[in-house]
């Protein structure tokens, strides 16, 4: 299994961070991780919040809400 630092790391490299490599991330830091991990989390997060990494499940979560909004949209049209 990869260590959180080397998922951080792609995600950075990238600029973009998958719905799998969260669920990695989620599953890794229920276990023990060591300083070097947590710092490397700590980062990912900075950069997410930053726009510097754009996430997978947000984009998602983000095209639902916008279809939902339109389709609302069309059937309020319908009436």
């Amino acid at each position: 299994m990869n260590r959180i630092k080397e998922i951080v790391q792609h995600a950075l490299n990238t600029g973009y961070l998958t719905v799998e490599a969260e669920d990695q991330l989620r599953q890794l830091l229920l276990t023990k991780y060591d300083w070097e991990d947590f710092r490397a989390f700590i980062r990912l997060q900075q950069e997410a919040m930053e726009g510097r990494v754009r996430q997978q499940s947000r984009e998602i979560l983000d095209s639902r809400e916008l279809a939902c909004a339109n389709l609302q949209q069309e059937g309020a049209i319908a009436f």
